[in-house]
């Protein structure tokens, strides 16, 4: 398979260790879409792999555990993305699993352990696994199994943190941190139930002596328990509804209850429902004062970027001051130079001279070819005299180059060569070419390599010469 450019990076917390996941979210845009929506509400922690198929996958996401879950963040099973260039050809692919039908997928994937061929056009592959985190993922493979595919002790996916997201416009249904604050006060309510019903439950204890101001009999008591008072400011408090919840009454000390109190107090109604209910609302008003908080804290950082852009303008326009003025500096300086200096400028007068040497030479581009002309027959014609002068003066010039010589002078007006001429020698040179002809010898390849066969034809002939003698004489010997 080519290695097409990923788009996102995620990284899974398991107790087996992490596992780095790079998204593909221009070939599979609504898979990766779904996976990082669902992760940031938090639907994946605590979700186990509930399925291992050892050296093939290892699969998740169902928040049932048995394989038959699953929900879908666009509210319904979104279709297949199958792309020809992403294909199961090595391990530690992450794709989309899906009922055994087209167009089934949810939140449920799988994690490939080795090639999987079987899977081309089947599956929606969004995902790889990166680097080494890989064999935590080999690990799950390895573990003990039960008849159906299931770990004996199935590890568990702890979080999802997300590194680069590629969608901006991802908007949560709920924040992974509300859906914790709401487990925990589920967790709270169910606690405090079993609690209620504990104590509805608790059976008498007759054993044990009461000394009260029933006459000394026998009952079961409960222990007298106080409250302490909370400490509490509503001038202090943003909420005020908050602050009254808080409130709690001091619990005055119960006397020994006798037959008569007994029989009233069944018909007193129970004080349990109300504080369900108080405990109700207390949460919800929690879960919106953790949203408030949420709400802030975007807001608090969007301020600060704001202010950190400002400050950055603020720089970017004390730079183009102080540019501003240096340039305004260069300038008055120039105007100055421009005012002390009189006459023209060296640079000017290089140019001029430029210029009037070129005028000189060329003299303008019409007519030019026939000034270089006369230019060049002008010039041989002065060499041709000067020849000829120096031929002629080479005979009188003599003598007084030996007076020079003697008086020890130097004259740098060396003439002499113009006197120079070319001889070529005549047929007196046999010799010499005779030597040059054994000396240099050229050889043709060709005629070399025809010389070397004619060599081997000779020796194979020799080679034969015995033979034939041997057999002429054996045919005459018949005769």
């Amino acid at each position: 398979m080519a290695a097409v450019p990923t788009h996102g990076r995620v990284v899974l917390e398991t107790t087996v260790g992490d596992i780095e996941i790079e998204l593909w979210s221009k070939e599979a845009p609504k898979a990766c879409r779904n996976f990082l929506a669902l992760s940031m509400e938090g639907y994946y922690d605590g979700v186990i792999f509930h399925r291992v198929v050892p050296d093939f996958l290892v699969q998740t996401g169902d928040r049932t555990g048995t394989g038959g879950g699953g929900e879908s963040f666009f509210g319904e099973p979104f279709a297949d993305e199958i792309h020809p260039r992403l294909r199961f050809t090595h391990r530690g692919l992450v794709a989309c699993a899906n009922n055994g039908e087209k167009n089934t997928n949810d939140s449920q994937f799988f994690i490939t352990l080795d090639r999987a061929d079987e899977l081309h056009g089947k599956h929606t592959l969004w995902g790889r696994c990166v680097g080494d985190t890989f064999f935590n993922a080999l690990k799950i493979g390895q573990m003990e199994l039960d008849d159906k595919e299931r770990p004996l002790y199935p590890p568990k996916i702890k979080s999802v943190k997300i590194l680069e997201n590629p969608f901006d416009d991802i908007v949560p249904r709920i924040t992974a941190e509300e859906k914790r604050a709401q487990q925990k006060a589920r967790e709270e309510a169910q606690r405090e139930r079993e609690e209620a019903a504990r104590r509805k439950s608790a059976k008498k204890n007759v054993g044990l002596l009461s000394f009260g101001m029933g006459g000394g009999t026998i009952e079961d008591e409960e222990p007298v328990t106080f409250k302490k008072k909370s400490i509490a400011r509503p001038d202090l408090m943003e909420d005020v509804e908050q602050t009254s919840s808080m409130m709690i009454d001091v619990a005055v000390p119960t006397p020994p209850t006798t037959e008569s109190s007994k029989s009233k107090s069944m018909k007193v109604p129970t004080k349990e429902p109300m504080e369900e209910k108080a405990s109700s609302s207390s949460k919800k008003e929690d879960i919106g004062t953790i949203r408030e908080k949420h709400a802030k804290e975007k807001d608090s950082e969007k301020t600060a970027l704001q202010k950190d852009i400002e400050k950055m303008e603020a720089d970017i326009k004390k730079l183009n001051r102080r540019r501003g003025d240096s340039e305004s500096s260069d300038e008055d300086e120039q105007s100055r130079m421009a005012k002390k200096a009189k006459g023209p400028s060296i640079l000017q007068q290089e140019l001029a001279k430029y210029t009037s040497k070129s005028n000189k030479l060329g003299g303008g581009r019409k007519g030019k070819g026939k000034k270089n002309e006369d230019d060049i027959l002008s010039a041989l014609s002065s060499f041709r005299s000067k020849i000829k002068d120096a031929m002629d003066e080479d005979v009188d010039e003599a003598p007084d180059k030996a007076n020079e010589e003697d008086e020890g002078v130097e004259v740098d007006d060396d003439k002499a060569w113009l006197n120079h001429s070319l001889h070529f020698p005549k047929d007196d040179n046999a010799e010499e070419v005779e030597k040059a002809q054994e000396h240099y010898e050229v050889i043709d390849p060709r005629a070399r390599g025809e010389k070397a066969r004619q060599e081997q034809r000779e020796q194979k002939g020799k080679r034969r010469d015995p033979i034939s003698k041997v057999f002429q004489r054996s045919q005459g010997s018949r005769r």
